[in-house]
């Protein structure tokens, strides 16, 4: 009977698949390679499928344990995250809370949500810090932070609850110096831009190895930071995009030139989303939640144009 199924044996169906082996996921587990092994058969007799194929020198899915593998993994997040918010709802506010903020969201926008959390919860400890492209879901996966900011589309975990924020926008710049300002007549195509130097910034995790975002030169200079990459693309080093808050003062005294390169979106400028974060198997405390809802109401103020951000906003309400 599916009854009779338990929560220990679906657990070690999914560790031997992510692991390989038998041996490997009784290591994983703390637990006897028979135990294992007999936990799984049993899994087998109760679903009236086998999933492993034994006949090799390793285990391998068959094709009903392909199928149910993902069902299984459900499974476990479910559980996973009735335990995370059981957790929580026993739990007080938070002693400490650290937020990991993508490059390209707005810092001062994170800097008013964290203004407005320490006015309402002085007594929680705040930790904020930045990464570029797959940090931030790095800094997720392995408990670095509570809640973290996330820029566009390329990086998803099953494990990770995402909420949609604002979107930012990115621009193509290059100093009033460099030979690409002189085309400025024209709309820039992409391979006026693979002739020169490109700033790109690199990944700090392994998440996007192998891939490259929003690179249209085969000339590339990669930097650790939007700080480094700024000081670059000013210099007249190389062109590159920046998100548009952290250069309105070099884009309005001319400093910065915007590029129009349809390549890179309308007039050079692509709207990237970006997304608030966390762990599906931690419940966020009452000071999560707080600066979620202070998060959410300065990206919809943000989101309504000037005049509406973070000056005209109320104190969060701890739940």
């Amino acid at each position: 009977m599916l009854d009779a199924l338990t929560l220990d044996q679906i657990r070690m169906f999914v560790t031997v698949a992510e692991a390989g082996s038998f041996r490997a996921g009784a290591a994983r587990l703390l637990r006897a390679q028979s135990a294992v092994s007999h936990a799984i058969a049993n899994l087998e007799s109760q679903l009236g499928v086998a999933v492993f194929d034994r006949s090799g020198h390793r285990p391998t899915l068959t094709a009903a344990g392909a199928a149910l593998l993902e069902d299984a993994r459900a499974v476990l997040l479910k559980v996973d995250f009735l335990r995370a918010r059981a957790r929580g709802l026993g739990e007080g506010v938070e002693t400490e809370l650290a937020l990991m903020v993508d490059t390209l969201y707005p810092l001062p926008l994170a800097a008013a949500a964290l203004g407005e959390l320490r006015a309402a919860l002085p007594s929680v400890r705040l930790r904020l810090a930045t990464a570029a492209l797959g940090g931030t879901l790095q800094a997720l996966r392995d408990g670095h932070c509570d809640l973290a900011i996330m820029a566009g589309e390329d990086f998803r975990d099953p494990r990770i609850e995402t909420e949609a924020l604002q979107s930012v926008p990115i621009v193509a710049v290059a100093a009033a110096s460099h030979p690409l300002a002189r085309l400025r007549g024209k709309a820039l195509t992409g391979a006026d831009l693979a002739d020169h130097l490109q700033i790109v910034l690199q990944d700090p995790s392994d998440l996007s190895q192998g891939r490259d975002f929003g690179v249209l030169s085969p000339q590339t200079l990669r930097v650790g930071t939007q700080d480094a990459k700024r000081a670059l693309i000013l210099a007249g080093v190389g062109w590159g995009r920046l998100p548009q808050w952290a250069v309105e003062r070099e884009l309005a005294e001319r400093q910065l030139l915007p590029l129009p390169a349809a390549a890179l979106g309308p007039q050079g400028v692509a709207q990237m989303p970006t997304y608030l974060a966390w762990r599906t198997d931690q419940a966020l405390g009452v000071a999560a939640m707080a600066l979620r809802e202070v998060l959410h109401r300065l990206a919809g103020a943000a989101a309504r144009g000037p005049g509406t951000g973070p000056a005209a906003k109320a104190r969060p309400r701890p739940r």
